[in-house]
């Protein structure tokens, strides 16, 4: 008789603490919906990712980090913006096309992990500009793209960075974007 009363308490502490428990999540996802909410509440429509085939993968997952291929700009009509940056296309144009590239590269990513919640850290964006020789901004053109993560991750969506030129991209794209992103675990 005595220890059916233990069990039985022991019983309820182990439900109000997991009760409990459900609340304190349940208040934190409400003040934190996600990073796929947030992307959402800031208009972002993510396209069909990038389709791998003999010589290409989006994404490779190794661990705790998925390296993500080179991607460039698509539009969401189709097609892709091209031109070099400080010639063909001005350095507001140049960050519109890194902000679309950023976009495929989150598309690919949401679609070898499933959802952009599980994101811990953004580590590494090395960014390609297509420019002329004598072009320097490509800082700023790179800055459209990570805007966007900063603007749905935050902190964790500050990454290590690399903006370079390049005297010529595949197809004469705009812009080339690769990625390395720290993931958490499948739940």
């Amino acid at each position: 008789m005595k220890y059916k009363r233990i069990d039985s308490l022991i019983g309820l502490i182990c439900l109000y603490l997991v009760s409990t428990l459900g609340i304190a999540q349940s208040l934190i996802a409400a003040q934190n919906p996600g990073y796929e909410a947030k992307a959402r509440s800031l208009g972002i429509e993510f396209n069909t990712a990038a389709k791998p085939n003999d010589h290409f993968v989006p994404a490779v997952t190794t661990g705790n980090l998925v390296f993500l291929s080179g991607h460039g700009p698509r539009k969401p009509e189709g097609g892709a913006v091209q031109g070099k940056v400080g010639r063909d296309l001005t350095i507001e144009e140049g960050k519109e096309a890194a902000r679309l590239t950023m976009i495929a590269l989150l598309s690919s990513l949401r679609n070898e992990i499933g959802s952009l919640d599980r994101i811990r850290r953004i580590v590494k964006v090395h960014g390609m500009v297509n420019c002329p020789t004598e072009f320097t901004q490509q800082p700023a053109v790179m800055n459209g793209a990570t805007a966007v993560l900063t603007s749905i991750f935050g902190d964790a969506g500050k990454p290590a960075r690399a903006a370079v030129g390049m005297g010529s991209l595949p197809n004469n794209i705009a812009v080339e974007i690769e990625m390395i992103v720290e993931i958490s675990p499948e739940q």
